[in-house]
């Protein structure tokens, strides 16, 4: 069970555009009960981004890895007329605020074999981008020095865990387990990430939580026939409660990293809740379907899981005509119009916390 594929380390210089990027149309912010969707960085004056993350934040660099992929190819893609390597059918987060990887963990391999944990198809993981990183930045500045004053307006990004949590499903945990021990083990790796950043020359830092996976048409094709709990939106409630402990836990860790490296801006990016506000406004932001995944087959909530010819992406399998109205576009992966919304959402909470000047 895995959320996308690896991540990589990805840099989109603010400067020019990136291949298959499109440009942000902000001007006319939507205010829906008090939250503004059409917020942007532009006051941050960033000159690069570097995301470290999962499939939810992957430009491309899983196709690298893995060719073959089927978000490598169309239907993914197709409302921006070029299949990217996102996991989409357009534009992520990322686009629109990267050493990313589809199917990437925040723990390492060794950890993962310890706890005898599927390696999945990616050989990349959060410690083997912080890595690719490092090498990155030897080649470009001579010390932490050389390399603050390369890095002083740039926006680092550490989004990662979902995948961690997958696949200790797929081992058979319960939910408390995986709180009791998983969550806690990721967390902690995301918190060394924090300070390895730090140790590179960062200036700014955005860690961002999981989303609730229990609204997911995957988790909801999985997990509805246990004995679970579904909350007012028909999400899986006990599931959901692993994303909030990660996010809670994170929380901690960046409050405990301000107060270690006050010269430092470290801001939490609440995805979780940012879900539920787009879940909450679906409506008025013409998401008129949020369960069932635009492009699959098979279910109640049009996901076949386990199965690659019934995956998006394989020979025949239907696509919906109109994906601006779908929160997901896969079993897992949020639409072009949803990744917009969302990113309003989380640029809105960012910006006080990143200390920008118009």
């Amino acid at each position: 069970m895995t959320v996308g594929g690896p991540t990589a380390l990805s840099e989109h210089p603010n400067t020019q555009m990136t291949p298959g990027l499109l440009p942000l149309d902000n001007s006319c912010p939507l205010n829906i009960a008090g939250v503004t969707y059409g917020a942007d960085l532009t006051s941050c004056k960033l000159d690069a981004i570097y995301q470290f993350g999962d499939s939810l934040s992957d430009t491309g660099n899983s196709i690298v890895e893995i060719p073959q992929a089927y978000h490598a190819r169309l239907p993914y893609g197709e409302t921006i007329g070029k299949a990217t390597g996102r996991v989409s059918d357009g534009l992520l987060m990322i686009d629109y605020i990267d050493f990313s990887v589809a199917g990437v963990t925040a723990l390492p391999k060794e950890t993962l074999m310890k706890l005898n944990f599927s390696l999945g198809f990616s050989n990349s993981s959060l410690e083997v981008q912080l890595e690719s990183m490092k090498e990155l930045l030897s080649t470009l500045c001579n010390s932490t020095k050389d390399c603050q004053e390369k890095l002083k307006s740039s926006l680092f990004i550490v989004g990662i865990g979902g995948n961690d949590f997958g696949r200790a499903f797929q081992r058979g945990d319960s939910v408390y387990e995986i709180n009791k021990t998983i969550v806690p083990l990721v967390v902690g790796a995301i918190e060394d990430s924090i300070q390895k950043i730090i140790n590179f020359g960062a200036r700014r830092i955005v860690v961002t939580g999981s989303y609730p996976m229990g609204c997911s048409p995957a988790y909801l094709t999985m997990f509805s026939n246990t004995s679970t709990t579904k909350d007012s939106f028909g999400c899986l409630k006990d599931y959901n409660d692993i994303f909030a402990s990660h996010g809670d836990g994170l929380k901690i860790v960046v409050e405990k990293a301000r107060k270690e490296n006050p010269n430092i801006t470290i801001v939490f990016s609440d995805l979780y809740n940012a879900l539920f506000s787009v879940i909450k406004d679906r409506s008025t932001l013409g998401l008129n379907s949020y369960q069932n995944a635009c492009c699959g087959t098979g279910g109640e909530y049009n996901v076949t899981l386990g199965q690659l010819d019934k995956m998006c992406g394989a020979k025949d399998i239907p696509v919906c005509p109109n994906p601006k109205e779908y929160l997901f576009w896969d079993e897992w992966h949020f639409t072009h119009q949803a990744n917009k919304a969302l990113s309003d959402l989380l640029i809105e909470e960012m910006l006080p916390g990143l200390q920008c000047t118009s």
